[in-house]
């Protein structure tokens, strides 16, 4: 091809290429920008701000319902009078829309909080009866909604009481209904099971979309400040205890089921971990053989496989002191393990495991809140409870407290099996749960005085509650035990095991109130001034221990109980002991131990900032500044990078011009400086004469 000079341009013009691709990287982020913004506009925009309802009529928003009347009437006269017959399309949204705008719960729920909860029957309208007359449909659309709250027996909650139930600092929930509402209608009778749940563990209460002001502080906010509902109503939704505020609120989007709801209200609202299910198998291997020897095993057969109900967790973190927690499964080719080895006869049932060789105490059928706090409290304890930390108070085993048999008890008696878990142990341990069923007597006593005179003082003391039996785990409270044997013989069942010997030993600890007769006042002195000086302090009782030597032997182990009680009530003893050490406090279950809650909590908290984090982006890009600002920064972007690149283009040709006048400066000073040599005469030493000769230097200075 040749140009009007005659010169040839090449085929391919590698240059001009490279210029575009240049200048498309160069402008690539507003080219994305303005991309961005029109795609926003047309797309988004759109689908965010649907035509409304009253658009469909043609009047303006939030109009009464007199003018929807009008309106609708204009529209149907129009078409009657009209040879053309319109879209039946059009026919449906127009009848839709007004049997939506004529219902005064329905056009409050829509105007207020752009609930159209009827949507799917439009739909399902206009895509099976497109193609025939409004006359074929089955009209009304909209079917009035057989649901009133106040028929429901609801705990309604307004404006006016709201802020009353966070004074017990419960978490709360609160369901949002509407009257209007054939979902709120469905959802009833899942409510009242969740209500039955949830008694004791959490307030719960119901807001009515009546009143605008609850319900518009509740609801969630668009970027217009228009509140809404993301999934319309029913709206669940819960204040974790200790909040008073919208800022801590959490909103359920999941499955409107009894188990997701409870489920979710127990997990990230209460903050109760989940009680897991065993199978057939595992349940031994897992749950029974792995648990501390301590706690009592408490095990859920379910039926149906739901999970923890929130006041089982609840229970079960307030006893995870006492007891362990596991679910199984019932399933009928199952039947004869279960009955034959916890004796379950069907699902639901609960299992309480406690000291070895106990026969399992079995509740069938299924139990409230309020039933299940009076089992635990008969079944938290062993047969033959143990003493720890968590229970010495409790069993009246603790220099700091007091008997049983109340505070003005003086004198009370502890008989303990100490020793390290062992076989050993448990053969003493039954040996005492005999003894302890013996002095009961089912309530007898002349029957136990009768068979064994000697007896007596035991079987009294203990159905005062001034004896109580209990067993000590040696090797985990070793201060304790090694303070109340100290023996030569004290490793055979205090501390670590250092060999193949484990010795399970009986001894009774008395406990004496410190007297307040004035009479000892010096002694009391006395012991102050020995306890200072030794750095020690006296315990408010006053401790003494009787160590048992004799056989196995149930009813000599009963005389030499009643022998140390005989003569304990009747002696007088000084009040002075050496202070006792402390029982050591053991840990709990390890799904109730603080990393696990820390662990729970933090993921609750991301969890939660994560969903919320989404949700207020999906709220946010409907906003429809957003396309202008789009605009405005690709806009920005185009002359910043045009601006930017006119100023390097300039500084490019003036560095061009700078450098051919720094290259065209050298030549002219040399010319100047030749010129300027010219004008005068060379030096005498500026070039040696051709004659010129030199002269040899002598090697003396005086030649």
């Amino acid at each position: 091809m040749a140009t009007p000079g005659g010169r040839q341009l090449p085929p391919n013009n590698p240059i001009s290429a490279s210029s575009v691709k240049s200048t498309l990287k160069a402008y690539f982020v507003p080219l994305l920008l303005l991309a961005a913004s029109i795609f926003f506009q047309l797309v988004v925009v759109p689908r965010n701000f649907p035509p409304s309802y009253y658009d469909v009529l043609g009047i303006p928003k939030y109009s009464s319902i007199e003018e929807v009347t009008r309106a609708y009437e204009r529209i149907t006269s129009e078409w009657n009078s009209s040879v053309e017959v319109p879209p039946t399309v059009d026919l449906i949204k127009v009848q839709y829309a007004y049997e939506l705008l004529t219902n005064q719960i329905l056009k409050r729920d829509y105007d207020i909080y752009n609930i159209d909860e009827h949507l799917d029957v439009l739909e399902n309208v206009k895509e099976h009866h497109s193609g025939k007359h409004l006359s074929e449909i089955d009209l009304p659309l909209i079917r009035d909604a057989s649901f009133d709250p106040i028929d429901q027996d609801y705990e309604f909650i307004n404006a006016g009481n709201f802020l009353s139930k966070f004074e017990d600092d419960k978490a709360l929930l609160l369901q949002i209904v509407s009257s209007g509402s054939n979902r709120c209608a469905q959802f009833s009778e899942t409510w009242k099971r969740i209500v039955n749940l949830l008694k004791g563990v959490s307030n719960i209460g119901v807001v009515d979309l009546s009143d605008v002001q609850l319900s518009v502080y509740l609801a969630e906010k668009k970027s217009s400040g228009k509140p809404f509902f993301r999934s319309g109503v029913p709206a669940l939704l819960a204040f974790p205890p200790g909040c008073k505020s919208s800022k801590c609120l959490h909103r359920y989007e999941g499955e409107l089921s009894v188990d997701a709801i409870t489920d979710w209200l127990a997990t990230n609202i209460l903050n109760l971990p989940r009680i897991p299910y065993y199978s057939k198998e595992s349940l031994v291997h897992n749950f029974l053989v792995k648990s501390k020897p301590h706690l009592v095993k408490v095990i859920f057969i379910s039926k149906s496989g739901e999970r923890a109900t929130p006041f089982i967790r609840q229970a079960a973190k307030d006893y995870s002191p006492y007891a362990t927690f596991g679910f199984a499964l019932w399933k009928e080719e199952e039947s004869t393990f279960w009955w034959n080895v916890f004796g379950v006869e069907s699902a639901p049932a609960i299992v309480f495991m406690k000291d070895p060789g106990v026969q399992p105490v079995v509740y069938q059928g299924s139990t409230n809140s309020s039933m299940f706090i009076d089992i635990m409290e008969k079944n938290k304890h062993h047969v033959l409870p143990q003493l720890r930390n968590a229970t010495s108070m409790e069993l009246g085993c603790d220099v700091q407290g007091y008997s049983r048999a109340g505070i003005d008890t003086k004198i009370w008696y502890c008989a303990l099996i100490a020793g390290r878990p062992s076989q050993e142990l448990n053969k003493m341990r039954e040996t005492m749960r005999r003894v302890q069923e013996t002095l009961s007597g089912n309530g007898k006593i002349d029957d136990i005085v009768d068979q064994d005179p000697l007896s007596a003082p035991a079987a009294l003391a203990h159905e005062q509650k001034r004896l109580t039996f209990a067993w000590l785990d040696g090797e985990a409270q070793h201060r304790y035990c090694f303070f109340h044997i100290h023996s030569e013989d004290s490793y055979e069942t205090c501390g670590p095991r250092r060999g193949m010997t484990d010795v399970a030993r009986l001894f009774v600890v008395r406990y004496e109130m410190n007297p307040k007769d004035e009479k000892l006042d010096t002694q009391k002195q006395t012991n102050n001034i020995f306890n200072a000086l030794h750095h020690t302090e006296s315990d408010p009782v006053s401790t003494l221990v009787a160590k048992y030597n004799g056989s196995t032997d149930t009813s000599e182990i009963i005389r030499w109980i009643s022998q140390i009680i005989k003569d304990g009530d009747s002696r007088e003893i000084p009040p002075f002991k050496t202070k006792a050490p402390e029982l050591v406090p053991e840990d709990s279950s390890h799904i109730w131990s603080k990393s696990s809650k820390k662990f729970i909590s933090s993921g609750k908290n991301v969890k939660s900032w994560s969903s919320g984090l989404i949700s207020s982006l999906s709220n946010q890009i409907g906003d429809p500044r957003i396309g202008p600002s789009l605009l405005l920064a690709a806009l920005m972007s185009f002359g910043l990078i045009w601006l930017n690149s006119s100023r390097s283009t300039q500084s490019s040709s003036q560095n061009e011009a700078n450098q051919i006048k720094d290259e065209d400066k050298p030549s002219r000073r040399s010319r100047s400086r030749s010129g300027a040599n010219q004008l005068f005469p060379p030096s005498l030493t500026d070039s040696e004469p051709k004659d010129a000769q030199q002269l040899p230097l002598s090697d003396s200075d005086s030649e």
